[in-house]
This record gives structure tokens, C-alpha cells and sequence, in this order.
């Protein structure tokens, strides 16, 4: 919280744009600072647009360092399983508890960003991810990897959760499309990454390189995070104003709107952090859209983890690819993703022409993508279950898989930008509540669905699978988003 970290402006440039006009102030209310419009040197929407893109770069690499950080570890499991002797319906509650990590960690963590900020947030739990880490390459036994998965997944998906409000604190909201469309497929595309990374990994060396070089690429990304993501919170900012201008005056009574008393009590430190780690909770059980729009969230990357499950015993069984080949095949939902996050302009332009049709802004906009995401799900769901079969070239599950890929990131584009605009200053809780919905019932059905996933030995029980979650997302889309969907078409 110290306006020596903002340096991206000259001193004569704050002097400039931090001291009122009218100064000294004449009334009590004068003495509240607040930003000098977007060119304030304090307004984190005056940074040049190559900072503001630098950092929606590294809160992705960080993104997909965790992400693939959960998947690569189903790379592992020969090789684990062997020197530990445990079996592979064990060796899956690794995947489990990181996932549980990731839904009760944010809930509990992000929330603080509100009160302390994105910075502190950043840097306390990365460092705590990268520690956490490290007993997983060096264990002894399968209970230290499962425990210690749990808090690597915690202290990670905090990050997540925040980095989202990051980009809403320094995007104005007509620009906020194109960075969310990023920051709204890597969480995707880190899954899917990580099979294909831990495959060459596990194929080649021992299973603990799958963790070391985990732990470099984190630890990389920390001095990038240290040197170049400065703070972005609006209340914060504000604060590091009045800081600043308390010390350039000498006039003490300057202050922030989170330093100002309410009559003559000031709630505690600890009532409001309590009340921010509530937050999150209170989402999911006081606000229907946003529990509409979780639970179809949850959905989505359940069936999402699920791949991991079916992918290694489909090709490799059905299409006798091996380790690292079998990893190449999420190659097709990466390229699915992709094309739908190069989509962006399009839903930019058509947010663009509802506003000025109805002379105001929605957040329901931003839902457009969301909704042809729903119709592309089921669709390539569909079309992956009916083509599993070895007389069927092995490309056209992939393109099917594409297909579903496109639909996930095009449904969480239009998720994510709905509840960053619709909570603005509370994004963090809403994003926390969102990745504690997607992430618990994710844990939950991976390990649930692994003694299916055994059980499927043939191409027909694949198809039967593929077919009844194709019908399940068709069922969810609607009745689960009709509030919001509903909405959304009498505003379009």
C-alpha cells in the first residue's frame, strides 16, 4: 500500500493530477480523496495499454502454470503407483484434493484482495504454492503428494480467482472483452496443456521431473510477479493517493473512502475480513443468477476433467497410442479454445451495437457468447460420443472434442465478463464463488467416475457416456440459466 510502488508516471506528473484545485479544502466531505478522472496517475485505467496487457500476460502464464500443474499429475500415475504400490483409484485423489483445494482456497483467500488488495494476495500465495509444491517432488509416500496437492491447489486457485478483478481494476468497461476472453480460456487450456507436458515428461525421465519443472516455471513467474504486477485496487489506489497527498501537504486529515469513519464507529479489521470470506458463500445462496450461472459453470469442467479420465484409456486402448501420443490428443480442444478466444472482436462489436441501441450498459451484454457456447457443448459432445470407435479415424473424436472446447471457453467468456460487470467491486467474491462451485463438484466426480471410467471397455459404453453428459448439458443449459438467459434475450 505504498504509492512508491505506482512509478509509472513522473513526480511532476502526480503533483499535477493529485492535488485538488481547490485547495485548501473547505468542507469536511472535500477532504475525501477520489480519482481526478481516467488520467490520474493513481487510476490504475491510466496505465498505457503495453502495462496493462504485460500484466493480463503474466496472470496467464501463472493461470496455466497452475492449471496444468492439476493435470499433468495423471502423467504420473504408472510410474507412481509402481514405486509407491498404490493403486490407481488412490492415485486419482490426487487429482481430487487439488481440485477441493482450488474450490475452498479462493472462498477463504481471494476475498482479502478487497481489503488488502491484488498485490499482497499475489505474492503471499504464490510464494505459498511454490513451497507447497516441492514436498509433491521429493515424497516418500502417497499420503504427502495427496495432502500436499490440497494446499498447492488452495494457494493456486487463489490467484485464479483474483486475477480476474485484476483485470477489471485496469480495464475500462469497452475494453474489457478482448482480456477476458484470454483470461477466460487459460484456465481451460492449462488442463489440457498438462497431459501433454507430463506425457513427454513421464515418457522420457522419472515421474519427479513432472514436479521440478513445475516448480522452476513457478518460481520464474515469481520474480516477474514481484517486479512487474503492481497494485491495482481502486480502494487501494485510493488510499496510496491520500498517503501520498497527506505527505506532499502535510495535512493529515486527507483520506480514502476505506479510511473515512461511519459516524462514530469504525467496524473492525476482523469483522471485515470475516464479512469479505463470507461473501463468497453469500453469492451462492443469495444471488440466483449467479448460482444459475456457477452451477452450469461446474458442469462444464467437471465433464472437462472428466477427458483426463477417459482420454489415456480411449486412444490408448482403442487406438494403441502411447503415453505421449495419448497426451497430443487434447491438442483438439486447445484448437477448439483458441478459435473461440479469437472470436473476441465479433462479441465486442455486438456488445458494442446493444449499447448503443439502449443507450446504457448491461451486464447481461456480456452474455452472447455464453449462449452459442451452450448450443456447441451438447453438439460436441455428441459428436465425439457417436464417432468412438476404431473404425473410425481416430481425427474425428479429436474435431468433436474441438468442438466442445470452443463451446466451454465461448460459455465462460460470456460467464466471467457477466460477473466481473454485474459485481464490479466485489468481482473477486463472485469469481471465488464461481471456483468454489466448479471446483468441489469437479473433485467430487473425478474420483466418483474413475470406477466408471475402468468399467468402460468398449467403444459402446464410451458412446453411452459421451451421449448421457451431451443430454445432461442440453437439460442444465436450459433450466439452470433460463433466469439469466431469459433476461438477456428481452435486453437484446
Amino acid at each position: 500500500m505504498d504509492s512508491d510502488n505506482y512509478d509509472s508516471q513522473s513526480g511532476d506528473d502526480a503533483e499535477k493530477y493529485s492535488v485538488p484545485s481547490a485547495w485548501p479544502p473547505t468542507d469536511r466531505d472535500s477532504f475525501e480523496v477520489s480519482f481526478n478522472g481516467i488520467d490520474d496517475p493513481f487510476c490504475p485505467h491510466s496505465m498505457p495499454l503495453f502495462r496493462k496487457w504485460t500484466i493480463v500476460t503474466i496472470l496467464c502464464n501463472v493461470t496455466i502454470c497452475v492449471t496444468c500443474t492439476s493435470s499433468a499429475y495423471t502423467s504420473t500415475y504408472t510410474q507412481m503407483n509402481a514405486e509407491f504400490g498404490t493403486s490407481s483409484l488412490v492415485s486419482t485423489l490426487g487429482l481430487s484434493t487439488f481440485l477441493l483445494g482450488i474450490a475452498f482456497g479462493p472462498p477463504m483467500i481471494s476475498p482479502l484482495s478487497e481489503y488488502y488488495g491484488r498485490r499482497p494476495i499475489y505474492l503471499g500465495t504464490w510464494s505459498l504454492f511454490i513451497l507447497s509444491t516441492i514436498p509433491s517432488a521429493v515424497a516418500k509416500n502417497i499420503q504427502t503428494i495427496l495432502v500436499t496437492r490440497f494446499f498447492s491447489g488452495a494457494f493456486g486457485g487463489t490467484f485464479l480467482s483474483v486475477s480476474g478483478g485484476t483485470v477489471g481494476d485496469i480495464f475500462l468497461p469497452h475494453q474489457i472483452q478482448h482480456p477476458m476472453s484470454l483470461v477466460s480460456l487459460v484456465p481451460f487450456m492449462g488442463p489440457c496443456v498438462g497431459p501433454i507436458v507430463g506425457g513427454f515428461i513421464n515418457y522420457n525421465i522419472n515421474w519427479r521431473w513432472t514436479y521440478y519443472i513445475m516448480i522452476i516455471w513457478s518460481s520464474i513467474l515469481m520474480a516477474i510477479i514481484v517486479f512487474f504486477t503492481p497494485e491495482t485496487f481502486h480502494p487501494i489506489r485510493l488510499y496510496m493517493k491520500a498517503k501520498h497527498l497527506r505527505q506532499q501537504t502535510g495535512d493529515d486529515r486527507y483520506r480514502a473512502p476505506m479510511e473515512k469513519k461511519s459516524g462514530d464507529v469504525q467496524p473492525s479489521k476482523a469483522s471485515i475480513i470475516a464479512a469479505s470470506m463470507l461473501r463468497p458463500l453469500q453469492f451462492n445462496f443469495l444471488e440466483p443468477m449467479c448460482l444459475c450461472l456457477n452451477v452450469y459453470s461446474a458442469i462444464l469442467l467437471a465433464i472437462l476433467y472428466l477427458f483426463f479420465l477417459a482420454f489415456p484409456r480411449l486412444f490408448r486402448t482403442e487406438y494403441g497410442m502411447n503415453l505421449w501420443q495419448g497426451g497430443l490428443t487434447f491438442l483438439g480442444i486447445i484448437v477448439g479454445m483458441c478459435l473461440a478466444a479469437a472470436s473476441s472482436p465479433v462479441w465486442s462489436n455486438i456488445r458494442t451495437r446493444l449499447v448503443e441501441k439502449h443507450g446504457t450498459s448491461e451486464p447481461e451484454f456480456r452474455l452472447p457468447p455464453a449462449m452459442l457456447g451452450g448450443f456447441l457443448i451438447p453438439i460436441g459432445l455428441f459428436w465425439f460420443g457417436w464417432t468412438i470407435s476404431p473404425n473410425i479415424h481416430w481425427i474425428v473424436p479429436i474435431i468433436g472434442s474441438g468442438v466442445f472446447g470452443c463451446g466451454t471457453v465461448l460459455a465462460f467468456t460470456g460467464i466471467y465478463t457477466f460477473l466481473i460487470d454485474a459485481y464490479a467491486k466485489y468481482s473477486a467474491s463472485a469469481l471465488a464463488s464461481n471456483g468454489l462451485t466448479r471446483c468441489l463438484f469437479s473433485g467430487k466426480s473425478c474420483f466418483l467416475n474413475k470406477p466408471r471410467a475402468f468399467q468402460l471397455s468398449n467403444s459402446v459404453r464410451f458412446q453411452l457416456r459421451f451421449h448421457y453428459l451431451a443430454c445432461r448439458c442440453m437439460t442444465d443449459s436450459v433450466t439452470s440459466g433460463q433466469q439469466v438467459f431469459l433476461h438477456s434475450l428481452q435486453l437484446l
